[in-house]
């Protein structure tokens, strides 16, 4: 395994918004706020960048408030599939809501990288139904076309309407990444054949056949994600027997800043995700990372670094 301290990560979709993140569960406060050593501990796992994920016009807002407490930090801004018919419900009217969106993302031009998440998510239709998750997607192609920025996808079960609607409004889209990807080999090659790059978290590999499809996908087309507080590796995922960091964790009502809450995934496991990745693969460690750092770089923010291993 690479050394820890020559490893760079740029997790490109933590949900670190979240309110347990300031110790809050379900409403209630259940320890302290452990935000800033949640990041800190991401660190000193080679995370030098979060992408905080907007998944809400009132959580984009959110995300891109908590930017503000640290350089690392950065957000999206746009709203996730199964939280489409904010659009009718939250706002003045539709066209209101999008251009809060849009407002939001070009007010904060230094901390918001990309628009999103946005995309189509037929597993969970009891939130949203499709011809909701349908108009909204397309509606958000203005706040892509406004801002010009790169979109962090969505999907899940609906590669067909996701790859349609793409197709009619590629020559819009910058780039993109289609985060958390759960789909088939040949859903992988789609998304690359539109131009895009695909996220791989610990969702992404849960059974053999979901890291035989990571496999599939070519090196330059990675980037890496925890997905957190969701999407941990655990012991019943095809994966885990690759891990070799592991991180001691402690129940909430127990709770101790030096350690990870137990079932609060978090960005520094991002270096789990990447030790499965690399074992599968047969890749050496270090060069993989150093590959999705540097194509996150390059889609997120201009390219601005080179990793140097």
């Amino acid at each position: 395994m690479a050394s820890r301290g020559t490893l760079r990560f740029i997790d490109i979709g933590a949900n670190i918004a979240d309110p347990v993140y300031h110790g809050r569960y379900r409403g209630k406060q259940a320890h302290e706020d452990d935000f800033l050593q949640v990041v800190n501990r991401a660190k000193e796992y080679g995370v030098e960048k979060i992408m905080i994920t907007g998944g809400t016009l009132s959580e984009s807002r959110h995300a891109v408030a908590e930017t503000k407490l640290d350089d690392c930090l950065y957000s999206t801004v746009g709203c996730h599939p199964t939280r489409s018919v904010e659009f009718e419900q939250k706002a003045r009217s539709p066209d209101d809501y999008l251009r809060q969106l849009i407002d939001l993302a070009k007010k904060n031009k230094d901390k918001v990288v990309a628009v999103g998440e946005m995309g189509l998510d037929y597993d969970r239709l009891q939130f949203s139904p499709k011809a909701t998750q349908i108009k909204y997607f397309e509606k958000q192609m203005e706040l892509v076309h406004e801002t010009k920025l790169p979109v962090f996808f969505h999907c899940r079960v609906a590669y067909e309407d996701f790859g349609a609607i793409i197709c009619r409004h590629r020559d819009i889209i910058p780039g993109g990444v289609v985060h958390s990807f759960t789909g088939t080999k040949e859903e992988a090659a789609r998304m690359i054949d539109l131009g895009f790059y695909v996220g791989i978290n610990g969702c992404s590999m849960k059974t053999q056949d979901n890291i035989d499809v990571m496999c599939s996908i070519p090196t330059d087309k990675l980037m890496i994600e925890t997905d957190c507080p969701y999407c941990e590796i655990r012991s019943t995922h095809a994966g885990y027997k690759s891990i070799k960091t592991h991180f001691e964790s402690k129940r909430k009502e127990k709770f101790d800043p030096r350690y990870m809450v137990k079932s609060r995934n978090e960005p520094c496991t991002i270096i789990q995700v990447l030790e499965v990745m690399s074992a599968a693969r047969d890749e050496d460690p270090q060069q993989l990372a150093d590959a999705m750092y540097d194509n996150t770089m390059k889609l997120f923010f201009g390219g601005e670094a080179k990793s140097t291993s």
